[in-house]
């Protein structure tokens, strides 16, 4: 039981180092942006573990092709498949988070296999 604390503990310790490495070339607004998507969008948008497959499709710079505009309109009222976030967030939460999508390279969600190595 104390080996699964510590672990806890570690992890924990460690959390906001990997949060101000991921923001640390972002604006203000692309901050926010981050935060609004990380607590609502990545559920779904982001692969929740290395094997896992996710249920939305990735978000990067070229969503709706490129379009800030199009990428709010998107989160703003929704699809067939994602709910609206205009009664959940207003409308400079929501250009935050397109501000944000659009720092996001494209492939950031792909796998990453090692290489194997050649049998001799």
């Amino acid at each position: 039981m104390k080996h699964r604390a510590w672990i806890a503990v570690a992890l924990l310790a460690g959390w906001p180092q990997v949060a101000v490495v991921a923001d640390e070339h972002l604006n203000d607004q692309q901050k926010l942006g981050w935060r609004l998507f990380e607590t609502s969008c990545g559920v779904c948008h982001t692969r929740p573990t290395l094997i896992a497959g996710m249920y939305g499709p990735e978000l990067n710079k070229e969503t709706a092709s490129g379009s800030e505009e199009l990428i709010r309109g998107i989160v703003t009222n929704g699809t067939p498949r994602m709910p609206a976030f205009k009664y959940t967030y207003n409308p400079d939460q929501i250009a935050a988070i397109a501000a944000y999508i659009k720092t996001l390279p494209v492939g950031n969600q792909a796998l990453t296999v090692p290489a194997t190595r050649a049998q001799p």
